[in-house]
């Protein structure tokens, strides 16, 4: 009964452990998180910078794997290249020893100190800078008592006939000790929490410190096993270069070292410190030895990785998602900016349509409208998978800021996808009854028609742009849009009633499909303008609540009194 609840105080410990771990990756990503982001994505143009950048950003979330997604995100939309991803990978292991080189002091009288500091911090709901730290110092303070707990719980239980035999079961074989440090760590998704475990059980003699010494190396590889057994599940094998290139290093390095422990862990000594700082340094002097050795040799691993994980050259299904990595979840960040690149594969295929409908304003394939009304299904594929995913993303892991990001990206596609119905459903079935009655817009009606969608499809390009750069002037300037396509259409429906009172045969038969035309184009537009300038305005507070002047607004108001 007694090992019983050893056994549950053991995992509670390491489960307040693995706890205040997450807690300080959460609460840095909602304080600093696209600032992490943009920092990170600055930094990939050549392979020290990026270094150092995966160094530091991982130094601060305690996660190589959120650090990982952000350079995967970036290398596999194309937008830096293969060296400096990989680069920021080996910084971003090294910089998961740092913390655990803090760790391996003995501070854990700190931990009431942080906790109660943390508290202080958290309760300070006007500043969510400081109430979002708050949030990383209480994780830390979990993290010292935790290890404090185990340090006793292993004191206690340390020579024990039950633990001695499990102990001398698992220490016989060095690959064992690998695989159940990999599994373990694979398990945990952090490698900061397991090898805190292996320094406590070694700092009281539970295991050897080559047997210590191989679980190191056992957590080292199950890390890096996680992006690529959870990543992208897509049939593109170029989006996971990055993930097992940064994997076949870590084996490589694990390949290498796990003969040689014996000789390492005397060369270990002879530096002195205690049993932990022992295992704390060689954790760290395996991912230098290990970025030191393969940075020369970037280039060419990134060749044979390329050549070995070719990009798939037939196009995927266009209704499949592309860049919602599941496993991104986890890192808000990562997530946010994978959905607003899938969206913007709506407004490409949105685009397709509208420049499809703009050519049956004087072609007759019918072949062709059919082909553009199917385009809607990808539309509504595409819309239901980006809502899906974000409304999947733990809330409670989401600041300010990036809930309202979210809500921005929600309403953009939402707003696109409306835009696409009012193509399929009314204006793409007016363009068929042309076709099937034969008709012929005049030619002054074919070049009005033809200029708003060309207008409507440079308005498109406007809100893709206003979406990911949140600039206000483009928002201004697509908001003023509404107005002047207003006044265009009305415009045209002017002229097609001039025409009308001339007697201009073809302005006759298709009169009533124009004027439809003109006003399926305004609503289209005003979905545009909705989707990315209203948003942008509102925040900015440069929106105003209604288009009435205080003259026209008073007698509303006194009615409403």
């Amino acid at each position: 009964m007694d090992m019983i609840l050893a056994f549950v105080a053991l995992a509670g410990h390491i489960a307040l452990l693995l706890w205040g771990t997450r807690m300080v990756q959460t609460g840095v990503q909602r304080a600093y998180g696209p600032n992490l982001r943009s920092f990170l994505g600055h930094a990939l143009n050549n392979r020290f910078k990026a270094f150092l950048a995966g160094m530091g950003v991982t130094a601060l979330l305690q996660s190589s794997t959120a650090t990982g997604l952000m350079a995967s995100g970036f290398a596999a939309g194309g937008l830096v290249g293969l060296v400096p991803a990989l680069a920021v990978m080996l910084g971003a292991n090294v910089g998961t020893t740092l913390i655990v080189q803090v760790l391996s002091f003995d501070i854990a009288a700190l931990a009431p100190a942080l906790i109660l500091g943390g508290v202080l911090m958290f309760r300070q709901k006007t500043n969510p800078t400081v109430h979002d730290l708050g949030r990383v110092v209480i994780g830390l303070g979990f993290m010292l008592m935790a290890l404090h707990l185990l340090l006793e719980l292993m004191t206690r239980y340390e020579g024990t006939e039950t633990v001695a035999i499990v102990l001398h079961g698992i220490s016989t074989m060095p690959v064992f000790n690998l695989i159940l440090g990999a599994i373990v760590a694979w398990a945990a998704h952090s490698s900061v929490a397991v090898l805190l475990v292996i320094m406590s059980m070694t700092s009281q003699g539970l295991v050897t410190p080559e047997q210590a010494l191989a679980l190191v190396l056992g957590a080292n590889l199950g890390t890096a096993l996680n992006p690529v057994l959870e990543g992208h599940s897509g049939s593109d094998l170029a989006s996971r270069r990055l993930p097992i290139g940064n994997l076949l290093t870590r084996v490589a390095g694990v390949a290498i070292a796990l003969p040689m422990l014996s000789h390492m862990n005397d060369l270990l000594v002879m530096f002195g410190g205690d049993k932990a700082r022992i295992v704390a340094n060689f954790h760290t002097a395996f991912n230098l030895l290990l970025a030191l050795v393969f940075m020369p040799f970037l280039v060419p691993f990134s060749a044979v990785l390329r050549c070995c994980l070719p990009r798939k050259i037939n196009p995927a299904d266009p209704a499949q998602p592309l860049y919602l990595d599941p496993a991104a979840t986890e890192t808000p960040v990562v997530a946010i900016g994978a959905a607003a690149r899938e969206v913007l594969r709506l407004v490409d295929v949105l685009g397709e349509m509208i420049s499809g409908a703009k050519l049956s304003i004087t072609s007759s394939d019918r072949k062709a409208l059919s082909a553009l009304r199917r385009k809607d299904n990808v539309l509504d594929s595409l819309n239901t998978a980006v809502k899906t995913y974000l409304t999947s993303i733990d809330a409670d892991e989401l600041g300010d800021a990036d809930k309202r990001r979210v809500h921005e990206i929600l309403l953009f596609s939402m707003n696109i996808e409306h835009a696409g119905d009012v193509l399929d459903q009314n204006l793409l079935p007016h363009l068929a009854k042309r076709l099937r009655r034969g008709l012929t817009f005049s030619p002054e009606g074919q070049k009005e028609l033809c200029d708003l969608f060309e207008r409507l499809l440079m308005n498109l390009q406007k809100a893709a742009a206003v979406l990911m750069t949140q600039d206000e002037r483009t928002a201004r300037m697509l908001a003023d849009e509404k107005v002047i396509f207003r006044r265009v259409v009305r415009e045209g429906t002017s002229a097609h009633f001039d025409r009308l009172r001339k007697g201009d045969i073809n302005t006759i038969e298709t009169s009533s499909l124009h004027l439809d035309i003109l006003r399926d184009l305004k609503q289209i537009n005003s979905h545009l303008v909705a989707a990315a300038a209203y948003p942008v305005l509102e925040q900015s507070g440069a929106l105003r609540q209604s288009r009435l002047t205080s003259v026209e607004l008073a007698p509303v108001l006194e009615a409403g009194a």
